[in-house]
């Protein structure tokens, strides 16, 4: 492991607060040391409180905060003497302790402070690095960590067995430091949780950090002599991937995203005889219990059934170990050893599915290097200690701090054809943000950039083209584990033409492209909605399929067909839980189709100004993109729960159509 510092970058980070965020950020920067939320660092400052007076201070990373991009505004400024006050305590309650590091905070508006705040108080140095490098947490998880650490470290470091954090932990390191001169030694190992290293000097602390981990790194190397994790290829099965994801969703109860991790070393440690009896010994640092909980899930041929012995074994070790208390959380897994495909990670977000994939790829790679390196193995915490960190009232006040409301199709895959703009982009947009993961197929390239810009995924794909709808599907659920929203939206106005005049390649592509592109698209993701969450269709149609016009045969009848299309899927998908409805809309002018002049010359043609051509309507209102991507949303959600087979108009009301 390499120091980050840069003088030239130092200096762009002035003041003691600086550069505790400069070389804060550079632990952050290495996920090798921590990952999402964990670590802790802190500087001591005497600075002016509100009244002008002097006071000692203690700068905090704040609860949850991120040291890979955390500002100065992500640190909680505390009195240092409140702090020692509490670490002088002989007990001290959780609530209490937060109460009373909120009331000893010079700036109220700032984040909580870190649960480990009296901690870095007791160590008297003026700045204090935390981190839960792999390396160390490799060296030390085992049976005979504790030596391993002494072996390496020597004098150099104090090696404390794990207690629980917050106020115990800090009365534990301040007797193990009463008795010596703290400036003698380099830092301290917590067996399990990971390092600390002091300093005065922000770049020595750092660098203390770094020379220690590559000590940790160096003996790890040695002991597994060159080892080399296996490798395998993965067995594409999407249909499993999505079975897995629908039986996630249903034990957590809310729809999932599930990221496949199908790298030739994920499925070489799903493939490992072992595998089973490594990935469920335990976490690799008790804090990420609360993201990962305690096990994954070992799926094989049946992934019903193996979630639902997870969840009867989560069940279990709830009541084994709750006071009584206690309310269970969901008894779904967070990640998966899928054998021989590879490692899956849930989330009801990207980002924490995400998350846990990070936290999942190093916990197996780091379980893999301690297993080469003692015979031994790897070996966490107990289960039941275990227990109080996912348990434990401070831990998970992050989580809710984090989560917020869920919004309508959190944990959804949703797929939308012809989204490049107009009423296909609006449809994108509203599913956006109303939480779903959305996949965007056009013909337009401009498509990349416009889901790009939503959050999505954006695929050039020629809807009429078989094999460019599979392609599109399966990478859809190879990235994301499912799909549960199908928006057909992709359509063409072929060029009026009466019926003895028309062209027979108007008519013809007409169909191809507004009848059997949709029909195409339901053929490929039916199998997929079948194992979604709340599954819904809502096909685009138009007023035409009801109030057709004279010289638009070939477009009126494919809306038609459509809708008779949507009728028969209603039936057929019905009795599996999808549902199908279609949408007309009417007179929708904000669309690229519709120029300035091409909307006067229409409007002079009725011998109406543009506004009133715009509401020429029952309601007199405008109809825009927005409100039909609104109404898609809404029909593809848990308010149109009940409902399947419907035809909704949005037009303002057409007196042709009522």
């Amino acid at each position: 492991m390499q120091s980050r510092w840069s003088d030239s970058e130092a200096l762009n980070f002035p003041g003691e607060l600086g550069l505790r965020l400069y070389t804060s950020r550079l632990l952050g920067a290495d996920p090798a040391l921590v990952m999402h939320g964990g670590g802790n660092t802190s500087v001591k400052i005497r600075e002016k409180d509100f009244f002008g007076d002097e006071v000692d201070v203690l700068h905090v990373k704040g609860s949850g905060g991120d040291l890979a991009t955390i500002t100065e505004a992500g640190f909680a400024p505390v009195r240092l003497a409140a702090l020692l006050k509490m670490g002088r305590l002989e007990s001290l309650s959780d609530a209490d302790m937060v109460a009373q590091q909120r009331a000893a905070m010079l700036n109220p508006a700032a984040p909580n402070p870190s649960i480990e705040a009296v901690v870095h108080a007791v160590i008297p140095a003026k700045y204090v690095d935390h981190t839960h490098a792999d390396s160390v947490l490799a060296l030390t998880n085992h049976q005979n960590g504790l030596a391993a650490a002494r072996e390496v470290y020597g004098d150099r470091v104090l090696v404390l067995p794990y207690v629980m954090p917050g106020f115990v932990l800090a009365k534990q390191v301040a007797e193990a430091l009463s008795g010596i001169d703290p400036s003698k030694i380099d830092g301290m190992i917590l067996m399990n949780p990971g390092i600390f290293t002091w300093h005065d000097d922000p770049r020595r602390s750092y660098e203390l950090m770094i020379e220690l981990v590559s000590l940790a790194e160096d003996h790890l190397a040695h002991k597994t002599g060159g080892f080399q994790a296996p490798v395998g290829e993965a067995r594409q099965d999407l249909s499993g991937l999505a079975t897995l994801r629908k039986a996630v969703s249903a034990a957590r109860g809310k729809p999932c995203l599930a990221l496949l991790d199908d790298s030739p070393e994920a499925v070489g440690f799903s493939n490992r005889t072992d595998a089973a009896s490594l990935a469920t010994r335990g976490p690799l640092t008790p804090d990420h219990t609360i993201r990962t909980k305690r096990l994954p899930a070992v799926v094989t041929e049946d992934p019903v059934a193996d979630i639902a012995a997870y969840a009867a074994e989560y069940e279990k070790y709830f009541a084994e170990h709750s006071d009584g208390r206690l309310t269970m959380l969901d008894p779904a897994p967070r990640w998966a050893v899928w054998q021989g495909r590879g490692v899956v990670s849930f989330g009801t977000t990207e980002t924490e599915a995400a998350i846990v994939k990070d936290i999942a790829t190093h916990t197996w790679q780091t379980i893999q290097t301690a297993e080469a390196a003692w015979d031994g193995g790897w070996q966490p915490l107990p289960a039941k200690e275990l227990f109080e960190i996912e348990y434990w009232e401070l831990e998970q006040a992050k989580l809710r701090k984090a989560g917020g409301s869920p919004l309508p199709h959190q944990g959804k895959v949703a797929l939308v054809t012809g989204s490049a703009a107009g009423i296909g982009f609006a449809c994108a947009e509203a599913l956006a943000k109303d939480g779903a993961k959305v996949i965007g197929l056009d013909l337009n390239p401009d498509i990349v950039a416009e889901m790009e810009g939503l959050g999505g995924i954006g695929m050039v794909v020629n809807l009429t083209d078989d094999a460019h709808v599979i392609e599109a599907i399966s990478e859809t659920v190879r990235r994301f584990g499912g799909i549960d929203i199908v928006v057909s939206n992709a359509g063409i106005f072929t060029a009026g033409a009466y019926l003895e005049d028309m062209e027979q390649s108007n008519w013809d592509k007409s169909m191809a492209v507004n009848l059997t592109s949709h029909q195409k698209l339901l053929k490929y993701t039916i199998p997929y909605l079948k194992e979604g969450s709340e599954s819904a269709v809502v096909l685009v149609g138009s007023r035409n399929a009801k109030a057709p016009g004279p010289g638009a045969a070939s477009y009126s009848c494919a809306k038609a067909a459509l809708t008779q299309l949507c009728r028969v899927a209603a039936l057929e998908l019905a009795p599996t839980g999808v549902r199908c409805n279609i949408i007309h809309p009417d007179a929708v002018f904000d669309t690229k189709l519709w120029t300035p002049e091409a909307l006067q010359r229409s409007a002079e043609r009725y011998g109406m100004t543009v506004d009133e051509y715009k509401k020429r309507n029952l309601m007199k209102t405008e109809i825009r993109s927005r409100d039909v991507g609104r109404m898609v949303s809404a029909m593809a959600s848990s308010l149109f729960g009940k409902t399947t087979g419907a035809q909704i108009p949005v037009d303002g009301g057409n007196d042709r159509v009522i």
